[in-house]
């Protein structure tokens, strides 16, 4: 009786484990999106393509377009239009001299509306020009969903953006050194006088494993805007919720989800061999094909058996060849789905045939 009792109790926390390892997690939030930073998979998803207000959010974007345009030991002068902006500030003064180091820490950090304000100004030369520079920077990274009136978030009818479209523009400013360093920085000291220490709003940092970033946002008519990320064993997840009271605990399950249900897999290593190819005229008959770059992708353990690839090469390459020429490609497939294509490339430089080495290869035959 006593074994029955203990089988059936095993039983059932072994479907309990496996259950909320599998089951997707239930969240408050009106949009929400999860996705693997490196691959930009999307790995959960809750009406992440509906345009929403994303209050200080659009901070990431600010970050982002002042650090492709300028350099963070730049002095900037404060302009008296980044004076006395509402919200949250770093209470910035007219004239001050401050580096744009300082200005971001205290924009991503502190959330400083008027640090969003003097990055503009300086960036762009003035507000109009900035907005347009983020409006564009979006469209170049497919970012489509998504208008921007200000640098900070102040609410406005026509600024908005979506779960989906906030974690492509993380995962873009992810790629920068800096706004990683910036963004997982807990406390700062900026080189003034006074209100000089910021620290970061954002618990991530302290509450989840691996926690990385990245920026938390608050308006009455957004509602709570989180996004966060957290990098564990190589690998990077985003999550983004719009408009949720519970906005650092679903966060926290999607990631969740994210870390117990998927593990990176790489599919093949940049130089990885693949084939070699006939050469005509070259003074070796064949030459050794590679990958270009280096492919990683998340999956689930039952998806590895549907991951497919297909490579297409030609029969014969004609010399010379350099290392490193385009020789054709590989794409991979995930159940039928297109999710990569990679360059093949030249492993080494082939030379042509000379004449009379030619003439000479010729009787060889």
């Amino acid at each position: 009786m006593r074994k029955k009792t203990l089988l059936i109790i095993l039983f059932i926390v072994l479907f309990t484990i496996r259950y909320s390892f599998c089951e997707k997690p239930v969240i408050d939030a009106e949009s929400g999106i999860l996705i693997d930073a490196q691959s930009g998979r999307v790995l959960l998803q809750y009406n992440p393509h509906i345009k929403l207000p994303m209050a200080s959010t659009t901070k990431i974007m600010t970050a982002l377009i002042s650090l492709e345009n300028g350099q963070l030991k730049d002095k900037v002068k404060i302009k008296k239009e980044a004076v006395g902006i509402e919200g949250s500030s770093i209470y910035l003064y007219e004239n001050e001299l401050i580096t744009l180091e300082d200005l971001l820490y205290g924009l991503m950090l502190r959330s400083g509306n008027d640090s969003a304000v003097a990055i503009a100004n300086y960036i762009g030369g003035n507000l109009e020009e900035f907005i347009k520079m983020m409006n564009k920077k979006a469209k170049e990274i497919g970012v489509n969903n998504t208008n921007f009136i200000n640098p900070h978030g102040l609410h406005d009818d026509n600024h908005y953006s979506t779960a989906y479209d906030l974690a492509l523009i993380t995962r873009e400013a992810m790629k920068i050194e800096e706004f990683k360093d910036i963004a997982e920085t807990k406390l700062w000291k900026a080189n003034r006088d006074k209100n000089n220490v910021f620290y970061n709003k954002n618990k991530t940092l302290w509450e989840y494993e691996g926690g990385d970033g990245v920026k938390i946002g608050y308006t009455k008519r957004a509602g709570r805007c989180l996004v966060s990320s957290a990098t564990r064993a190589g690998t990077q997840l985003i999550s983004v919720v719009l408009n949720d009271r519970n906005w650092f605990e679903d966060c926290y399950r999607l990631m969740d989800y994210g870390f117990d249900n998927f593990n990176t897999y790489v599919i093949f290593d940049k130089g990885q061999y693949f084939n070699k190819i006939l050469i005509n005229n070259g003074i070796k008959d064949y030459i050794p094909v590679v990958t270009k770059e280096s492919f990683s992708y998340p999956l689930k353990e039952e998806e590895l058996e549907k991951v497919k690839l297909y490579i297409n090469l030609p029969d014969v390459v004609e010399a010379p060849i350099k290392k490193g020429d385009f020789i054709g490609t590989v794409t991979v497939y995930l159940e039928g789905k297109l999710i990569h294509e990679e360059k093949l490339v030249a492993k080494e430089s082939i030379n042509r045939l000379g004449v009379i080495k030619k003439i000479l290869k010729g009787f060889e035959k």
